[in-house]
């Protein structure tokens, strides 16, 4: 067994459960010392596995690593697809509007605005809403962090529907928030497709990006490339989701066939796809035709 990554999915399920680490420990009967030296790799008897996965209500397969992984909550994905990056060396995204790690600081910010605001509007549930935000915003950024340190090579696929809907609505337009943070949501989506447009000429490196030259995906999904693996992520939740997002399942696989179909589907749409100062041109118009 690959104690590592059998502690990773067992953190990354804990959170995605809502349970606290002494909660978890005190129906397994363990110390929290113990549990979180189980999330960091130490290794794990099977009984306790099987245990574990009754509490987090999962497959003892699951966690074990075999087969495919899924997480109904925003912040158990993010938290997964957070280890996953750590040793990868080339993230492949197709759809969206922005590629979540190479936003700015602003943002981050932004985010955090809406969400407290949501928060805040929660009446007496308002303590755990704003503890389940501050979660999932601590993980989104420790993603950005990890990938201001190790810079991978990212390959990004954006669409035009989805920047015009991002320019029309804003930041995470499934929260309602008053009037005036949502007229700053829409500015700072406008200030991120200014940053596209200014990386799609400058073209870093280590840093690609490209328009769908025509229609949409069927679905989002990302390629993750290390030495030892290639995972697929599938996710129904942007990066802007809240934690209270309305029901979707993502899904997390390093299933050969699958890695392998979704690769060749990306290496096709980032054939086609417009690239440079050309792709920089047309996200210019969508701009355009977004202020009218």
């Amino acid at each position: 067994m690959r104690f590592n990554e059998i502690g990773q999915q067992l953190r990354a399920y804990r959170m995605e459960s809502g349970l606290k680490a002494e909660e978890i420990s005190a129906r397994l009967g363990v110390s929290r010392a113990a549990l979180y030296r189980y999330e960091k790799g130490e290794v794990i008897k099977l009984d306790t596995v099987n245990r574990l996965a009754e509490l987090l209500k999962i497959s003892p397969l699951t966690l074990l690593g075999i087969g495919v992984e899924y997480y109904a909550k925003p912040v158990g994905y993010a938290e997964r697809l957070r280890q996953i990056e750590e040793t990868a060396d080339q993230i492949l995204q197709v759809f969206g509007p922005i590629c979540y790690l190479i936003t700015s600081d602003y943002y981050d910010a932004v985010l955090g605005q809406i969400f407290e605001e949501q928060a805040e509007s929660m009446g007496a549930d308002k303590l755990a809403a704003r503890a389940a935000s501050e979660q999932l915003m601590s993980v989104m950024m420790a993603r950005k962090q990890m990938y201001q340190a190790r810079k991978p090579s990212i390959i990004g696929i954006l669409t035009t529907a989805s920047i015009q809907k991002f320019l029309a609505e804003g930041i995470a337009p499934t929260v309602r928030v008053s009037d005036k943070l949502r007229a700053i949501a829409r500015e700072a989506a406008l200030r991120e497709v200014d940053l596209i447009i200014n990386l799609m000429e400058s073209e870093p490196i280590g840093l690609q990006l490209g328009l769908m030259a025509q229609g949409e995906p069927n679905g989002p999904f990302t390629l993750l490339r290390s030495r030892e693996r290639a995972t697929l992520a599938i996710n129904p939740f942007p990066s802007d989701s809240p934690p209270n997002i309305q029901p979707g399942v993502a899904m997390i696989t390093g299933a050969e066939d699958a890695v392998a179909a979704h690769q060749r589907v990306a290496e096709l749409t980032w054939r086609e796809a417009v690239k440079g100062a050309a792709a920089a041109e047309r996200v210019r118009a969508i701009v355009a035709a977004a202020r009218g």
